[in-house]
């Protein structure tokens, strides 16, 4: 579906991100991939995505605190494949406090990570894909850029805003072949969600499977985390001609959160 385009995936040696990478990299794109993680993860995501397209991968370990720093990403992305078709923001990390409590420096990192490196990168990218007259972005937000949930004041805060900026640029690119959206994934099936299941279960006696079902029934009505699969199919869905007139959207993938 994408023969010979290219994408750059953020926040991407596990998780999400490497799920969007090797998805897209199944469909036939060059991929370039970022993150933070010791030299043996860093392979074995770069090792996976080559794996599931055969073409090439990239890896940058950027910074996505530092514009300077992104826009050497963008740059050495572009310089390595030629050309970034396929942008999608996913960097991301979380701090839980109340709000009385954050530590200002969570706050800003947060912000720092979870939005403005989103503007840097498509403030940087989009000059290109103007050029050529084709371009997708896609913006990892949450079911909480769409609902609040307490304690979480910078993540709240930062995807809402992640929310903004991709109808913001949608607007701007709405004439061109370029389309802006964001996927709001509810609880996910991922490495870090599973730990906090068993340290749940852990602490609560219990097994895995109703550690489980409680910690999902507070506000998923299915019961059933997403898969990091699910949300990759989206992300190559909105990648796809198909999706050509879908810019400017907030889609949940959230089992039920966001119906109540």
């Amino acid at each position: 579906m994408l023969d010979g385009r290219c994408a750059l995936v953020t926040g991407s040696t596990s998780g999400i991100g490497l799920a969007y990478a090797k998805a897209l990299a199944a469909e036939g794109c060059a991929v370039t991939l970022n993150g933070i993680a010791d030299a043996a993860t860093v392979e074995a995501a770069t090792a996976e995505v080559a794996a599931a397209g055969g073409g090439e991968v990239h890896f940058s370990p950027a910074d996505m605190r530092d514009p300077a720093a992104i826009r050497a990403l963008v740059a050495g992305a572009t310089k390595a494949m030629g050309k970034i078709d396929i942008l999608i923001n996913n960097a991301g990390i979380q701090h839980v406090s109340p709000i009385e409590d954050f530590p200002d420096d969570r706050w800003d990192a947060i912000l720092a990570i979870n939005l403005s490196s989103a503007f840097h990168t498509i403030k940087a990218t989009l000059p290109q894909m103007r050029a050529r007259d084709w371009g997708r972005i896609v913006n990892t937000s949450s079911v909480q850029g769409l609902v609040a949930s307490i304690h979480k004041a910078a993540y709240v805060s930062a995807k809402h805003g992640l929310i903004g900026l991709t109808k913001m640029v949608a607007l701007e690119t709405a004439e061109s072949g370029i389309t802006c959206n964001a996927i709001c994934p509810g609880s996910t099936d991922t490495a870090l969600s599973r730990w906090q299941t068993e340290k749940f279960a852990q602490e609560e006696g219990i097994g895995f499977a109703e550690a489980s079902r409680r910690r999902l029934a507070e506000k998923q009505p299915s019961l059933k985390q997403v898969g990091v699969d699910q949300l990759a199919a989206l992300a190559v869905f909105l990648c796809s001609d198909a999706a050509g007139q879908m810019t400017g959207t907030a889609l949940p993938m959230d089992g039920g959160w966001t119906a109540q």
